[in-house]
C-alpha cells in the first residue's frame, strides 16, 4: 500500500504490493480514493500521470450531482451507487451492522461495484466514494479477500482510513460463514466465474 499525494483528496492509495494468491498486486492496477470533486489542478495532473481506464464511483446520484465528478462526462467513469436515497435510512446503526445490510440486502449492488473494477479496460482502476472508507472501504476489502490478500492485511488496509480494523474483520466473518467466502458471495450476486477470474489476473499479472 502507498499513499497517493493527489491535491486536495486526502485518503488516496495504490494498493499494490499487496501479496496475492499466486503473486502480489502489482502498483498501478488499483487505487482507492476519496471524493475526485476535491481535485486541484495539480491532483488533476497526478491522476493523469496515473494513466486511469476506469473510475467507478459508489456515490448516490445526489451526491454525484452535489459534489460533481471532474471526470462526470468522461467515458471512464462508471458510477454504481452502492445506497439510494429511496433506501430505509439505518444511519444510526453502528458501521458493521449498515454493512451487513449492504451485503445482505443490495448483494446485486455489490457484487456489480467488483465486476466493474473486473470489466474495466486494461489499466488503472480507482474505487471511490465520499470519504474513502466505507463504501470504498467494503468493496475494496471484498476484492482483496477475492484474489487472496490475507486478512491481517485486508484489515490494515481499512485501518490506513481511520476506521477500526474490527468492523471489516467481522464483515469478511459475516461474509464466509453467511455465504462460504467472498467468491461464493459474489457469484450468488450476479458476477460470473470468468469475471472473478480476470479480475485475479488484471490485479497480479
Amino acid at each position: 500500500m502507498q499513499p497517493l499525494a493527489w491535491p486536495d483528496c486526502r485518503n488516496t492509495r495504490d494498493l499494490g504490493g499487496l501479496p496475492a494468491t499466486g503473486g502480489e498486486i502489482r502498483t498501478g492496477r488499483l487505487i482507492r480514493s476519496d471524493n475526485l470533486d476535491q481535485l486541484t489542478p495539480a491532483g488533476l495532473a497526478a491522476v493523469h500521470a496515473a494513466r486511469i481506464s476506469r473510475f467507478v464511483d459508489l456515490r448516490s446520484a445526489w451526491e454525484c450531482e452535489t459534489f460533481r465528478s471532474p471526470y462526470v462526462d468522461d467515458p471512464r467513469l462508471v458510477n454504481v451507487p452502492l445506497w439510494d436515497p429511496g433506501d430505509p435510512d439505518i444511519s444510526e446503526l453502528g458501521l458493521f451492522e449498515q454493512y451487513r445490510i449492504l451485503l445482505d440486502d443490495y448483494a446485486e449492488r455489490v457484487a456489480a461495484a467488483i465486476v466493474a473494477i473486473a470489466d474495466a479496460p486494461p489499466g488503472c482502476v480507482v474505487v471511490s466514494c465520499h470519504a474513502g472508507k466505507d463504501r470504498t472501504g467494503v468493496v475494496v476489502a471484498l476484492t482483496l479477500a477475492l484474489v487472496g490478500v490475507p486478512r491481517e492485511l485486508v484489515a490494515a488496509d481499512y485501518e490506513a482510513s481511520g476506521a477500526s480494523r474490527e468492523t471489516i474483520v467481522r464483515v469478511l466473518d459475516h461474509v464466509r460463514t453467511q455465504y462460504g467466502g467472498t467468491a461464493a458471495y459474489l457469484l450468488n450476486s450476479g458476477a460470473t466465474t470468468e469475471q472473478l477470474d480476470g479480475l485475479s489476473g488484471r490485479l497480479t499479472g
